[in-house]
């Protein structure tokens, strides 16, 4: 953005030798902002699929004894829980085969 107003203040504003300075300063913030960004956002490792699943925390709507179905992330998915879980309970995921979830149930803090 910052290129295209200085290209505008070059052709129509400026004279001639302020507005190839203004192009240069506005080439160089662009780059400037291109590694800045590029360094800061290459710190995060995405993660997706069933992977991005694992430890997520979601609540039991029904019963796991043993299967039952948990909303997780606004969706509704089946669960296997090994020790039961009632419908309210928050449960986080321990790993995903497939379309179902196998569930622990959370303990409050004590």
């Amino acid at each position: 953005m910052l290129v295209l107003v200085a290209v505008a203040l070059l052709v129509f504003v400026l004279p001639s030798p302020w507005g190839y300075l203004v192009l240069a300063l506005a080439l160089a913030a662009e780059i400037g902002e291109l590694f800045m960004w590029r360094r800061l956002l290459g710190r995060y490792r995405v993660v997706t699929g069933a992977e991005g699943l694992v430890g997520e925390v979601g609540e039991v709507l029904e019963a796991c004894e043993p299967a039952g179905s948990v909303r997780l992330r606004g969706e509704i998915w089946k669960a296997r829980c090994d020790h039961g879980a009632a419908p309210g309970e928050r449960v986080a995921v321990e790993r995903v085969e497939g379309l179902m979830l196998h569930v622990a149930l959370l303990r409050a803090p004590r």
